[in-house]
């Protein structure tokens, strides 16, 4: 008895067991879609298209200052992943097809695990939850999270941990498919904020940014063996990798540079079918203390990069000579760099955040033709804190464009609805959903609901959440 009580008394004094889930709360259920209704899937970071635009209609982007209605909420830990909903049809327990349902996939870390859970997208109840044992510490002081957003492909969900450890999960029971620690097998280095780079899955192919020894590597899906490699000095991004067609000839486009001396980096265009590189265009900061955060954007035979460290934005045309690229800039522009958001295109002009920042961040307006600011602005307001009046503003924001409006989540957890144009915004909307800053996890939405992340304790007491809204139009 002496002798269990000592192995309990030493085991409890190096070990924490880890805290129970959290439930959601359920405030309300979520009304009817309309006849009419448009929806998508929203599987991968960025969206179905990997350009922050969502083709769902209608919606009701018109909200008093209580904001829109808020249907279910659920604490999580830290991180700053965004969450992939889909609906999948799945195996029932006797093998056959099941019925279709909304699967929510979620990362964040508690203590010391990752956690990957599956939800219930209508109302946050839990299908799943399998932890993962992380050490990960950033260097900086930032959360220790996981950056990078899950993927879900067909019934598997891809997670990339911020200590560089890709697993394939099953979606029906979060059931372990394949694992390969990328970090450790292609030396790389921890870098400023860890793994950070989303993994796109094109086909039966995983592209993955890894740097060290391999700068990009494409994994079969089914099984996570490698089948190539591609080679570069260029190391490891805080951008994800986006597919394009360019110059007839099918892409993976990548915004690559990590952590080195000198800072390198830039625009990659690898065949996916082997892994073999073509166009290459130089674009990073000078700074050692930098990085490229921003995924490309495609707009035809043109991709525009942007960086912030006093970097700017160049668009560069895709020029083919039979199959193989080459980079032709069209612009640079060291004034319109957008840090870590993407910008998102509409009619000839890009739609953004610039600025490095929390103070100096605005909204802008880039014309695409030419690479001018056609506008840039701080938009301003009070709110009452701690009993006084402070100015706030979106600062370092996030984008979607929905039903032909931009939604804009600010850094400090306000929600806005607005009309771009080239010659001006319209602000239609705004609430304060969450007291919390460094709400830099763009929204997600799925079947007409609002996924909102709020990544940071609020000053009002309120822990780290997902937060589902009702966005149905009627």
């Amino acid at each position: 008895m002496r002798y269990r009580l000592a192995v309990i008394l030493v085991l409890g004094a190096g070990w924490a067991a880890e805290p129970e889930p959290a439930q959601p709360v359920v405030v309300a259920a979520p009304g009817p879609l309309s006849a009419k209704a448009v929806v998508e899937d929203w599987p991968s970071f960025l969206g179905p298209r990997h350009d922050g635009v969502s083709r769902e209609t209608p919606l009701n982007l018109r909200w008093d200052a209580a904001g829109p209605r808020l249907l279910w909420s659920i604490e999580r830990g830290t991180g700053y992943a965004s969450p992939a909903v889909v609906t999948a049809q799945l195996g029932s327990a006797q093998g056959q097809p099941g019925s279709a349902q909304g699967q929510l996939v979620l990362t964040h870390r508690v203590g010391d695990v990752d956690v990957v859970e599956c939800l219930d997208p209508e109302n946050g109840a839990r299908r799943w939850r399998k932890t993962f044992a992380t050490d990960y510490q950033d260097r900086y002081g930032y959360n220790n999270g996981p950056r990078s957003s899950p993927v879900i492909a067909g019934d598997r969900v891809l997670c990339f941990s911020q200590t560089g450890v890709l697993r394939c999960l099953a979606l029906t029971d979060g059931a372990t498919r394949w694992t390969r620690e990328l970090n450790r097998d292609h030396q790389v280095s921890q870098g400023f904020f860890g793994v950070g780079t989303t993994p796109l899955v094109d086909g039966d192919l995983v592209i993955v940014n890894v740097g060290g020894s391999a700068c990009v590597v494409g994994l079969d899906l089914a099984s996570g063996a490698t089948r190539w490699t591609t080679a570069d000095e260029w190391g490891a991004s805080y951008a994800s990798p986006v597919p394009a067609v360019l110059g007839g000839q099918r892409r993976v486009l990548l915004f690559v540079g990590g952590e080195s001396r000198p800072p390198t980096g830039g625009l990659l265009a690898i065949d996916p079918a082997t892994g073999a590189k073509d166009l290459r265009f130089y674009w990073r900061s000078k700074s050692y203390e930098s990085v490229n955060a921003s995924c490309p954007v495609v707009i035809g035979d043109r991709v525009l990069v942007t960086a912030s460290y006093q970097t700017g934005s160049a668009l560069v045309q895709a020029v083919a000579d039979g199959t193989v690229l080459s980079a032709k800039p069209v612009w640079t522009n060291p004034e319109a760099g957008c840090h870590f958001a993407t910008p998102i295109h509409l009619d000839g002009n890009l739609y953004g955040s610039i600025g490095r920042n929390h103070p100096d961040a605005e909204l802008a307006c880039i014309d695409l033709a030419t690479g001018a600011l056609r506008w840039h602005e701080q938009p301003r307001w009070n709110e009452q804190v701690g009993g006084r009046d402070v100015v706030m503003s979106t600062f370092r924001a996030q984008f979607l464009r929905v039903d032909g409006h931009f939604l804009c989540l600010g850094e400090e957890g306000h929600l806005l609805c607005y009309d771009f144009t080239p010659t001006g915004m319209t602000e239609l909307a705004r609430s304060w959903l969450f007291k919390a800053p460094e709400s830099w996890t763009p929204p997600v939405l799925w079947h007409g609901l609002l996924y909102v992340c709020q990544n940071h304790a609020g000053r009002d007491g309120t822990k780290p959440r997902l937060l589902c809204y009702d966005l149905r139009g009627r």
